[in-house]
């Protein structure tokens, strides 16, 4: 189905379009419009690149290539709970790649795609700045867990299960 065509997107869309209308016209919007359609929608699929692309008035091209090149826009979803694990240098002489495995094979799911009740999503990251505590995981944007085994992956997974 259509996301401009459901229903419940419609509300989304008007949201998008009313902060569009709000800065179209200023020089270098594009960045902050992709910003407000992620925040709203949670990533940025290709029908909603079209979409900004047409309320902007520049090109799909422009609008993908900005898309692509920036680390922090999405072009899939992401689960409710975003679990970064480290493969920098000392993460991985440390095991994380044992804690990778773990942590998809728990989950059964693949590198960053949404586990099927969308709750989670696995994300491989070069670093995490926590060296110290290596190998480390980071759950949302607060919760790091240094020095993780393997064996650690289901407690620290059933704490977020358990807050739904």
């Amino acid at each position: 189905m259509s996301l401009v065509n459901c229903p419940e997107c419609q509300q989304l869309y008007k949201e998008l379009d009313e902060y569009i209308d709000s800065v179209k016209g200023n020089t270098g919007v594009l960045i902050n419009v992709l910003h407000k359609a992620q925040e709203i929608f949670g990533y940025l699929s290709e029908e909603l690149q079209q979409h900004v692309s047409e309320k902007l008035d520049i090109p799909l091209s422009q609008v993908y290539g900005v898309v692509t090149f920036y680390n922090f826009f999405s072009m899939k979803p992401k689960g409710k709970n975003q679990i970064k694990v480290c493969l920098g240098t000392a993460c991985y002489v440390k095991g994380a790649d044992k804690i990778l495995e773990r942590l998809q094979d728990e989950l059964n799911v693949e590198m960053n795609e949404p586990t099927s009740d969308g709750l989670f999503s696995i994300h491989a990251v070069r670093c995490l700045g926590a060296c110290s505590m290596a190998p480390v995981v980071l759950i949302g944007e607060d919760d790091y867990y240094g020095r993780v085994s393997p064996d650690e992956v289901s407690k620290i997974l059933d704490k977020y299960r358990r807050a739904e």
